[in-house]
């Protein structure tokens, strides 16, 4: 069996798409650049020999760019904060029998195809590996199997905390690789690097 992508979409309200971006440049263009990045990871993700799993915030859609490839699986996100979701992903995917799963968000512009591939190769022979992003946080989690304990608290999206998860990684027993130091889009400095790709 393949291994499995999961990727989080952000279907909601301009108004909650993308907040420290629109706070600075209104929430149309957030929005506008939200939908460029979608298409991104769309094209990075569609030509893929990984199984998809889309997780929508707010209501499946078939309007989007992944509908016309036919090849993914779409799910509602499920939880009160970004961990709570990831884990309910992550168990609802490896209970189809998956031994690798990889997630990713859709906000990094500078993440492509050789990355995710480059994941999976990791986890042939290590427990988790993670892509960290230059705010602090990270663009990409994958795991050979399920370490729920991993998510026991809504640590995930905090820069004081990534690090401290790195620790409880180390602490379990349990081996990890990192990807490059990648930069996803959440504020102008870095709407001008995706302004400046295109």
């Amino acid at each position: 069996m393949p291994g499995a992508l999961i990727i989080f979409v952000n279907n909601h309200l301009q108004a909650a798409v993308k907040t420290k971006l629109a706070d600075a440049i209104g929430e149309k263009e957030a929005m506008a650049i939200y939908k460029q990045l979608l298409v991104h990871t769309y094209n990075i993700t569609s030509k893929s020999k990984f199984d998809i799993y889309l997780f929508y915030s707010d209501g499946i859609t078939d309007k989007d760019c992944w509908t016309a490839s036919g090849k993914c699986h779409k799910y509602l996100q499920n939880g009160n904060n970004l961990t709570e979701r990831m884990l309910n992903a992550f168990e609802l995917v490896f209970a189809q029998g998956y031994n690798k799963v990889i997630f990713i968000g859709s906000d990094c512009i500078e993440l492509e195809s050789r990355h995710i591939k480059q994941a999976f190769n990791y986890l042939d022979d290590t427990d988790i590996v993670i892509g960290p992003a230059q705010d602090g946080g990270y663009y990409l989690l994958g795991m050979c199997r399920l370490f729920a304990h991993l998510f026991t608290s809504n640590a995930w999206n905090t820069v004081p905390l990534f690090n401290e998860k790195l620790l409880a990684i180390e602490a379990q027993g349990l081996s990890f690789s990192l990807l490059d130091v990648l930069s996803d889009v959440d504020d102008q400095k870095e709407m001008y690097l995706l302004h400046h790709r295109q």
